[in-house]
């Protein structure tokens, strides 16, 4: 199973969203709670090429995006790959 890593914030629907399609495929997230800022979110932006706003979300160390790039590749049944990596 792919390593799943998501940077989220509370009260986010987004994330809430995202984490229950994550959550749907039965999939093991680790998530990072950016709510307060601190070094977590500027690794986040760093790594989502200067992305500030939540979901952050990487299948394996890639970055695929937010809550409506997840829920594209679910759309066009791409999830399930990238997942099963």
């Amino acid at each position: 199973m792919a390593r799943v890593e998501i940077y989220t914030k509370a009260f986010c629907p987004y994330c809430s969203r995202a984490m229950r399609l994550l959550s749907s495929k039965q999939v093991s997230v680790e998530e990072h709670d950016i709510t307060l800022g601190g070094p977590k979110r500027a690794e986040m932006i760093e790594r989502a090429s200067g992305a500030a706003t939540v979901p952050q979300i990487f299948i394996d160390g890639v970055h695929v995006g937010g809550s409506d790039d997840l829920a594209a590749l679910e759309h066009d049944g791409k999830l399930d790959s990238l997942l099963a990596a």
